[in-house]
This record gives structure tokens, C-alpha cells and sequence, in this order.
């Protein structure tokens, strides 16, 4: 039966233009090369060489096999450095998903230096922020989530790499602007502007709002943070965001970000991935990278 062995040993042979210098350098002895061969050519019933006074002359049968290994030897040692990379965790694919629409940003700017860190692993980014990340994580459909929610689940494990604070951002004339912090109360006349997920999914509401017994005089979504700040720059409304951001988008807009309550509201960006995962190189290397982005 033919096997690499058999097409690495062919090749020797035409290289070094002998049998006993081939044996020598893939440190086996002349009588069981040549047995190799012979045992190889019975089995077919060809001639894969024949003596050339001195040296070899390889048939049409031979020199066909050493096309074949000028084709299959590379092709093999590749795949073996291949799967070596995934062995050692260098080489894969990474999906990431997100339910946070805030994270775009941050994501933005740490992809560049992980794809040119990373440059084996194949990199993918959902962003349907309506899709239940931990089903999805659960179910192999992403390997990693970004959330500011994490689930305490055995199968699953989250780790936090970017603390925040949830503000109030207003216009700078606004009434609420000389405040120091907001209360729940402050945002009954008030149009709020967020992200457009579910309110049981919206800190402003289940964290502030829904405690105290208020709401908003309307409730409007932006697809986008951007337009959300560029709205409230222009007097449309009041909107919820990470600190961070509103630093470094709302730079230059007439804008004040106000504590929610005397104490705020802290959160993070999470990474969540299966159990187990963590030891895989190229997981360990995003997170390491995560948490040094810094906000």
C-alpha cells in the first residue's frame, strides 16, 4: 500500500542518486530501503527503478510516483504545520458576538491589533444585538460573547476587562445640567433616548426608572450612539451611556454626563466564552488584549 513513506524515500533516492546514500540519510540501512521498495513494486506489480550502472534510472512508474510526492509531500508537511498552529492554539476561528450596542466602538479599536497579533485565526463579528447571545454561545453558533450582562451558568464563564459608569447625557443649557446627579423623578417630562432593545434589557429602566416607580414622558430609539448624542445635542431628548463614550464621541458637542443617583450605576464589558475555552491561545490572547486595550 502506498504511503508517504514510500514517496519521501523515492525522493531521497533521487536526490542523493543512490540507494545506499538515500538509507543514509533517512537513517536506515541499504537492504531494508531497498526491501521497502521491492515489497512496494510486488505489491503493484511494477518496476519503480532499474540499474544504471552505477546509479538508478527511474521508470515511467517511478517517475510518475515522484511527480506525485513533488505534489503530496509539501502539500502534507504543510497541513502538519497547520495542525500544529491548532494544537498550540495559533490557528482557528474566533466568532464573536455582541449585545451591546456601545461595544461597537470598543471592538472597533481593538480588532486592528488582534487581526496583525492573531494573523492564523479567522475573525468574525455578528452584531444582531436582538439574537440571545448565551443560546448562541451555549449552541456553538459564536465562541465568545461581549455583554454588560453576564449569566452565571456552569457551562459558561465571563470575565470583566472594562469597568464603566452608566450616565445621563444632556445639552449643556439643559435644566437638569446644573445637577450633580439625576434622580428618577428628574426624567418623567423627559424624552429618552436609547438603544433599541427591550426595556427589560435597558439598565436606565430596570435599575433606575421601574424601582422608583417612574418613566419617561416618551421613550425614543437610536440605531446608533452617534446620532443618540448628535439627538441630544441638539435638544431632542436625554440619553443613557457608558461614560467612556460619551468622552470620546460627545468630545466637542454642548454636552453634560450626569451620575444616575447619588451612587451611579457601574457596569462592564464582559467576555463570555465555554468553559474550557479559556485555554485555547488565541481566546486567552483577545481577552489579555481586552483587558490592556484600556477604555
Amino acid at each position: 500500500m502506498l504511503d508517504r513513506q514510500h514517496l519521501a524515500a523515492l525522493v531521497e533516492v533521487r536526490r542523493a542518486g543512490s540507494v545506499t546514500a538515500a538509507a543514509e540519510k533517512l537513517n536506515v540501512t541499504q537492504s531494508a530501503l531497498s526491501h521497502m521498495v521491492k515489497k512496494l513494486e510486488d505489491h503493484h506489480g511494477v518496476s519503480i527503478w532499474t540499474k544504471n550502472g552505477r546509479g538508478l534510472r527511474f521508470t515511467q512508474t517511478g517517475e510518475y510516483l515522484l511527480a506525485l510526492a513533488d505534489r503530496l509531500l509539501p502539500q502534507l508537511e504543510h497541513a502538519e504545520r497547520i495542525l500544529a498552529d491548532f494544537a498550540e492554539g495559533r490557528r482557528g476561528a474566533l466568532r464573536v458576538g455582541m449585545e451591546c450596542h456601545p461595544c461597537q466602538k470598543w471592538l472597533a479599536r481593538l480588532t486592528p491589533h488582534y487581526l496583525a497579533a492573531w494573523p492564523d485565526v479567522d475573525f468574525d463579528v455578528r452584531t444582531s444585538f436582538r439574537f440571545d447571545g448565551v443560546a448562541a454561545l451555549l449552541g456553538h453558533e459564536i465562541d465568545m460573547l461581549i455583554t454588560p450582562d453576564p449569566i452565571e451558568l456552569p457551562e459558561l464563564s465571563f470575565t470583566p476587562v472594562i469597568d464603566y459608569e452608566l450616565v445621563l447625557v444632556v445639552h449643556e443649557s439643559h435644566a437638569l445640567a446644573a445637577q450633580s446627579f439625576v434622580r428618577p423623578q428628574d426624567l418623567i417630562d423627559e424624552t429618552l433616548i436609547t438603544v433599541p432593545v427591550s426595556i427589560e434589557r435597558l439598565d436606565i429602566y430596570t435599575r433606575f426608572l421601574v424601582p422608583a416607580h417612574c418613566k419617561p414622558k416618551r421613550h425614543r430609539t437610536a440605531e446608533v450612539t452617534d446620532l443618540m448624542l448628535q439627538l441630544v445635542a441638539a435638544g431632542r431628548g436625554v440619553s443613557v451611556l457608558p461614560d467612556w463614550l460619551v468622552d470620546e464621541e460627545g468630545a466637542g458637542m454642548p454636552l453634560r454626563a450626569l451620575r444616575l443617583g447619588k451612587r451611579g450605576i457601574s457596569k462592564s464589558i464582559n467576555l463570555g466564552f465555554r468553559r474550557g475555552d479559556e485555554n485555547t491561545a488565541y481566546i486567552a490572547g483577545f481577552v489579555d488584549m481586552a483587558r490592556q486595550s484600556g477604555r
